[in-house]
């Protein structure tokens, strides 16, 4: 059933910042409609839910913008039986309220000085900075789960309405970060976060039926700023990275980052609901990683997938009427800087010993695969690339991880696509056992050509062969992070467990 137009109230006023043009254009109505234009068929053998998370500022900033530092807003686009029905609201974050109601911004930014902040003191996990809900988006227990970098709330939505239905009961008074994982196997969430007081990172499971089960401190030499965390069948791995505050800097309340490049990457790996004392602790390169991608047991070794930046501390980039630390913020969003490549990493549980492997050179991130594989062996990897200089996505490339061969997707000129999760191919609207790349990759692509939005649905098997099908949103999206792909059954599923509790 469509819904009318709702508007949100925006102070937003015109402006020549990058990340507020073009396709991070910020959009502020939402609706719910099944009335859009389709370009080819929609398979009938796709049935889910596509959900997108994006950065959508609704007021001014305390000085200079960041892109990270919008307000959620989720985009979804449910498939079944070969009809489709799109819906995108914002996030009602306790900030995203308050905001409203003064009618301006009342938290700091990532580039603002938190002093100018009416709300919160110090910066980030939980300080001056507001939890936007605007990064991550999960499927656990028939509910998204929406989160934000910095460590938040973890905010509740209905998948199919995006009704914000409150945050999420087991969240630790730390908050939890972006990138908690479900397993496909047990239903279990994994999580972490992490904060500026010791120990300075937690790690904990939520089970199946949304209750939070186990957590243990990872105690670590400082404040550190990890992004992301993987899993396999029976371990879960943390990661401490060189990339971190500047202590000398942080003492006198100055949050900086600098690198580190002597100290060597650490890698905590413990049994899924595991003790500290069953904590191992591997070394390997130093580096920073965003993201990891799977990674499985390989007899007496635990194998990981991620990518691995050549460059950490990439030079600012040359911004007109910008100075030079807002470049440098800009060049830490660009991948062409930061320079991320696909890497492996073998960890030996019996003597302690890792072993690395460059995968490919390219310039990739922001990759996905095929969830029912999650913590096993698995072949295929579904990767972005990126517009030089911007934080834009510009197509995919498809890596065989068994015989090293890719494929590769270009969007087009001037538009620009989102993260594209795996989704299964169905038979009678139940996926079924087959080729692990047996599916469709699902993204949500802004053309500026035409000054509209669109869902393009892509053949995994080929993705050169382009959209099987090209279906046009009302409206024209802003840019964003992270998507999700969740089943029908899957939610199904979800939401009975949480009723029989």
């Amino acid at each position: 059933m469509d819904s009318p137009v709702n508007f949100i109230k925006s102070t937003l006023q015109p402006s020549q910042h990058p990340y507020l043009n073009g396709a991070w254009t910020p959009l502020h109505e939402e609706l719910s409609t099944s009335d859009l234009e389709i370009i080819g068929e929609v398979p009938t053998d796709i049935n889910g839910v596509y959900i997108r998370n994006t950065e959508n500022p609704v007021h001014d900033s305390i000085g200079f913008y960041h892109p990270f530092d919008g307000d959620g807003m989720i985009h979804s686009i449910s498939f079944r039986d070969g009809k489709v029905h799109y819906t995108n609201r914002f996030v009602r974050t306790d900030g995203f309220i308050e905001e409203q109601k003064a009618g301006r911004s009342l938290w700091a930014g990532l580039a603002c000085n938190p002093a100018k902040a009416e709300r919160g003191e110090g910066w980030g996990a939980r300080g001056a900075m507001k939890d936007a809900s605007s990064t991550d988006v999960v499927v656990h227990g028939g509910e998204i789960i929406s989160t934000f970098y910095m460590c938040g709330e973890g905010y509740r939505l209905d998948p199919y309405t995006l009704e914000t239905k409150g945050t999420a009961d087991w969240v630790p008074p730390e908050g939890i970060s972006a990138h908690p994982k479900v397993c496909p196997h047990t239903g279990e969430l994994l999580f972490f976060n992490y904060g500026k007081q010791a120990p300075y990172m937690h790690y904990g499971v939520v089970g199946a039926d949304g209750k939070l089960a186990h957590m243990i401190p990872i105690e670590l030499p400082g404040p550190r700023l990890p992004h992301d965390m993987a899993f396999t069948r029976n371990y879960s791995i943390l990661i401490d990275l060189p990339l971190f505050w500047d202590p000398e800097l942080l003492a006198n309340n100055i949050h900086a980052t600098r690198y580190f490049p002597n100290i060597p990457t650490r890698f905590a790996i413990v049994p899924r609901r595991g003790n500290v004392s069953e904590i191992k602790w591997f070394h390997a390169a130093p580096t920073y990683v965003l993201h990891w991608m799977n990674a499985f047991e390989d007899g007496n070794e635990i194998v990981l997938d991620g990518f691995f930046q050549d460059d950490p501390d990439p030079d600012p980039l040359p911004t007109p009427g910008m100075n030079k630390r807002l470049g440098k913020l800009l060049a830490n969003i660009d991948e062409h800087s930061f320079k991320p490549r696909l890497h492996r990493w073998r960890f030996n549980l019996d003597t302690g010993e890792t072993r690395e492997e460059r995968l490919d050179n390219r310039t990739m991130e922001f990759g996905t695969f095929n969830s029912t594989y999650a913590g096993e062996k698995s072949r295929y990897l579904y990767s972005t690339t990126t517009e030089p200089g911007w934080f834009l996505f510009t197509g995919l490339v498809k890596t065989d991880l068994e015989t090293g061969d890719t494929a590769s997707l270009s969007f087009g000129e001037n538009r620009y696509g989102s993260e594209a999760p795996f989704a299964p191919r169905t038979r009678n609207g139940h996926a079924p056992s087959g080729d692990e790349d047996d599916g469709y990759l699902v993204s949500f692509i802004t053309d500026l050509n035409e000054k509209r939005s669109e869902c393009v649905v892509i053949d995994a098997k080929d993705i050169g062969a382009g959209p099987v099908c090209r279906i046009l949103l009302p409206h024209q999206i802003s840019s964003g992070t992270h998507a999700s792909w969740a089943s029908h059954d899957e939610i199904a599923a979800g939401r009975a467990r949480n009723q029989a509790i």
